[in-house]
């Protein structure tokens, strides 16, 4: 998994993918046609042995989410919001690098100032800072600036059964979308590595509105709540239970078409799959199925524990899953067997 870390490794929040877009831009070159457009998504065309009898469209975010610094305080801590949806119970005491470069850590007052309000409330953004060691705004403002991006900094870890990093969500589904370019493919298939998802989804409009598919795969991770104390309905799913496929969530009612078609490609070659116990959160799959005239649209995700933190916990058969029957979907979607 060399690639997969080396696209976690890079930091790019939401609006300020750069590095992750040249990593990838990098991995692709020589084996498709590739743009990037003005909002900074991919857009790479590989032709196949055969050209396609529907027009498909993977696409994958490149974004993560992280922070902006809003301003910087007089004794040179450093005041930040979030890029994108984060559970602010897991910030304090986290290690952040600021503009790629700059360390700190986040902090709140300490628990033994607080009264007991203070104490059980999970802490506002005003409530935090990040301090890089600066005894004043202008020792913090020579590294600093309003505006900056901050993203996790996290190590990558694996072990026999999974991955432990920063920006599963959604790199998987970028690794996995570069190893199908750099395959030989039996149909001609467009794929979008898009920005701002986390914010909005903005990327993903941009594409599919370039493109114009009549199907789209959305690779996504998405939240398993399969920890202790919670009820298997409530779960949404389980990590080790293989890929996910839902029939709704807050942004798209998913083509039930493509959903039967995962089913039956899941039976048919063995790869597990599991459906989403829940209608909750979104995906690209929100901006692209509602695109032009309407695009018939399926999102294959892999289930992901502490999502949107500084680590996240994915198991290697799970990716597997989601691989595979991303392959076969596609095949079966551009050779018009759906």
């Amino acid at each position: 998994m060399v690639l997969l870390k080396k696209l976690c490794a890079a930091d790019g929040i939401s609006g300020d993918e750069k590095d992750i877009r040249d990593i990838i831009l990098s991995e692709i070159d020589g084996y498709a046609d590739v743009k990037t457009d003005n909002l900074g998504n991919i857009i790479a065309f590989k032709k196949g042995r055969r050209r396609a009898v529907g027009k498909l469209m993977i696409s994958a975010h490149m974004d993560e989410v992280g922070f902006i610094v809003t301003d910087i305080t007089d004794d040179g801590l450093i005041k930040f919001d979030e890029v994108g949806g984060i559970d602010r119970r897991v910030l304090p005491g986290r290690n952040v690098v600021i503009n790629r470069k700059v360390n700190g850590v986040i902090g709140v007052k300490p628990v033994h100032l607080c009264d007991k309000d203070e104490q059980t409330r999970i802490p506002s953004y005003s409530d935090m800072y990040i301090d890089i060691g600066a005894e004043s705004r202008e020792e913090a403002e020579k590294y600093v600036s309003v505006g900056d991006s901050v993203a996790f900094k996290s190590v990558y870890r694996e072990n026999d059964d999974g991955i432990f990093s920063k920006a599963l969500d959604d790199r998987v589904g970028c690794r996995i979308m570069i190893d199908m370019i750099k395959s030989e493919l039996e149909y001609d298939t467009f794929f979008a590595f898009v920005v701002q998802e986390e914010v909005g989804l903005h990327g993903a409009k941009a594409a599919a509105f370039t493109v114009a598919p009549d199907y789209s795969i959305v690779l996504e991770s998405t939240t398993a709540a399969d920890v202790p104390d919670v009820a298997r309905t409530k779960q949404v799913c389980n990590v080790g239970e293989g890929a996910v496929i839902g029939y709704m969530d807050r942004r798209t009612i998913y083509d039930r078409g493509l959903i039967e078609k995962c089913r039956e490609l899941s039976e048919k070659h063995g790869i597990p799959m599991q459906f989403k116990r829940a209608v909750a959160g979104g995906n690209d799959a929100g901006a692209i199925h509602d695109s032009r005239s309407g695009v018939r649209t399926i999102a294959v995700s892999l289930p992901c524990r502490y999502l949107h933190a500084q680590l996240s916990y994915i198991s290697k058969k799970d990716y597997n899953s989601v691989s595979r029957l991303a392959i076969e979907l596609a095949r079966e979607i551009a050779g018009g067997n759906v």
